[in-house]
C-alpha cells in the first residue's frame, strides 16, 4: 500500500511530460508512475498544477539569516539548506566566497561532518579563493590567490568525505597540470571571476575543468577578436552556470546564450545569500554591508553581491521573459545540475527520494515535499 498517491497535476520528471498519471511514493522514495486508472491502494491526495523534481541549486552562499563562512558549522549548514527547500531547492551545494586558508578548513571539516545528518546537503562549492583579482566580484580581494601545493592536499583530503566538492578557479591562479590533478581525484572544476583568454580557457578545459560558474558575470566577455571565456563557455563541451533574475544577465541574453550553447548544458543557479528565506533588508559579507533592494543584492558601491533570487523564480524568468520551454527551464533547475554532480536527485523516478515541487499555472511555487514529507513552501526568496 502506497504512502500517498498524488493526482491531478501535469507532472515533469525531469525528462519527460506526463499527463492523467498518478506519482506513488511509499516509504519517502518513489514508488513508481502509472496512469491515473492504474494507481494502487493508498491515501490519494489531488492536485493541480505541475509537479516536478526537487530542485538542485550548485551555487548559494547562504540562507534563512545565514552565511556560509569561516564560522560555519552543521547547525548552519542545515539552516541553510532548510531555508532552500522551503523556497523548492531540495538539494544544494552550499557555496563559500573567497576567504581565508583557516576559513576554508573550518567550512569543509563543518561540511564533512554535515553529510550524514543534513537533509538536501549534497556536498560544497568553494567559490574561490583562487581567482582572478583582475575580475573579483564582491569577493575580498586580500583572500583572492594562487593555488599552492598546500591547497590541493587540503582539497584531496577533503573531497573524500563528501559527496561532491565543486571549485571555481581562475586560469590565472593555477597550472593546467594542477587542474588535472584536482580532477583526477574526483573534484569538479568550474572556471570563474576570470579575465582569461579563450586560449586559457581551453587549456584549462582541456585540462579537465567541466564547468563555467554564472556565465557573464566576472568574467572576459565575448569579443568579434578575443572570444574570451563567455566565448569559450559557448563553444567548449562545458556545463554553464545561470543567474536567470532579469538583472545579472538580460533575458534577451539568456535566449542567445542558450541558441549559442553548442556543446555540453545550461543550468541554473540563485547564488543566493544570507537573505534568502527571510526579510531582511541588509545583512554583513565578509565586512562588506550587503543591501537588498528592488530584487537585487549589491555593496554599497553598487556591485552586484550575490542575486535575490530562488530557483522557481529563475524558471520563470526562462519561461515568461526569455521564452525558454516549461520543461527545459525546470530540467535546467533539476535534472541538468543534479547530473553535472553525479546526485541521484533531480529527477522523478523509481527508487529516488521523493523530494518534489508543485507549481501554480503562474510559475509561482505552491507546494514542497522532501522524502515524501510536505513542507511549508515558500514562495518568494523572502
Amino acid at each position: 500500500m502506497a504512502d500517498l498517491i498524488l493526482t491531478g497535476a501535469k507532472i515533469f520528471d525531469g525528462e519527460s511530460w506526463h499527463e492523467n498519471h498518478a506519482l506513488v511514493l511509499r516509504q519517502g522514495k518513489i514508488a513508481t508512475l502509472v496512469s491515473e486508472d492504474m494507481a494502487p491502494d493508498g491515501p490519494r491526495e489531488q492536485i493541480s498544477g505541475t509537479l516536478a523534481p526537487g530542485l538542485i541549486d550548485l551555487q548559494l552562499n547562504g540562507g534563512g539569516g545565514v552565511m556560509l563562512d569561516g564560522a560555519a558549522s552543521v547547525q548552519s549548514i542545515a539552516t541553510i539548506c532548510e531555508a532552500h527547500a522551503r523556497l523548492g531547492a531540495t538539494g544544494i551545494l552550499p557555496t563559500l566566497i573567497t576567504d581565508s586558508a583557516a576559513a576554508t578548513q573550518t567550512v569543509l571539516a563543518a561540511a564533512i561532518a554535515a553529510v550524514p545528518r543534513v537533509p538536501g546537503f549534497l556536498g560544497l562549492h568553494l567559490e574561490g579563493p583562487h581567482l582572478d583579482p583582475r575580475r573579483p566580484g564582491c569577493h575580498p580581494r586580500q583572500h583572492i590567490r594562487p593555488m599552492t601545493e598546500e591547497d590541493i592536499e587540503v582539497l584531496l583530503e577533503a573531497v573524500t568525505g563528501l559527496p561532491a566538492l565543486m571549485i571555481t578557479l581562475a586560469p590565472a591562479a593555477v597550472t593546467p597540470e594542477q587542474i588535472a590533478r584536482l580532477v583526477g581525484n574526483g573534484i569538479i572544476v568550474s572556471l570563474g571571476h576570470s579575465d582569461c583568454t579563450y586560449d586559457e580557457a581551453r587549456a584549462a578545459i582541456d585540462a579537465g575543468a567541466s564547468v563555467v560558474t554564472h556565465l557573464f558575470n566576472a568574467m572576459s566577455q565575448l569579443g568579434s577578436r578575443e572570444p574570451g571565456l563567455v566565448g569559450a563557455a559557448l563553444d567548449l563541451p562545458v556545463d554553464v552556470g545561470l543567474i536567470a533574475d532579469g538583472i545579472h544577465v538580460h533575458p534577451a541574453t539568456l535566449r542567445m546564450a542558450l541558441a549559442a550553447k553548442r556543446h555540453g548544458r545550461m543550468f541554473l543557479v540563485s547564488d543566493a545569500m544570507a537573505a534568502a528565506g527571510t526579510d531582511l533588508a541588509e545583512f554583513d559579507l565578509a565586512g562588506q554591508r550587503i543591501l537588498r533592494r528592488e530584487g537585487a543584492l549589491r555593496l554599497e558601491n553598487g556591485t552586484l553581491a550575490g542575486a535575490d533570487l530562488s530557483l522557481p523564480q529563475a524558471i520563470r524568468t526562462l519561461i515568461t521573459q526569455a521564452g525558454v520551454p516549461a520543461g527545459q527551464a525546470i530540467a535546467m533547475a533539476s535534472a541538468i545540475p543534479a547530473s553535472v554532480i553525479g546526485a541521484r536527485a533531480g529527477r522523478i523516478a523509481p527508487g529516488l527520494p521523493a523530494d518534489l515541487v508543485l507549481f501554480d499555472d503562474d510559475w509561482n511555487l505552491t507546494r514542497v515535499w522532501r522524502a515524501g514529507k510536505a513542507l511549508q513552501a515558500n514562495s518568494s526568496t523572502a
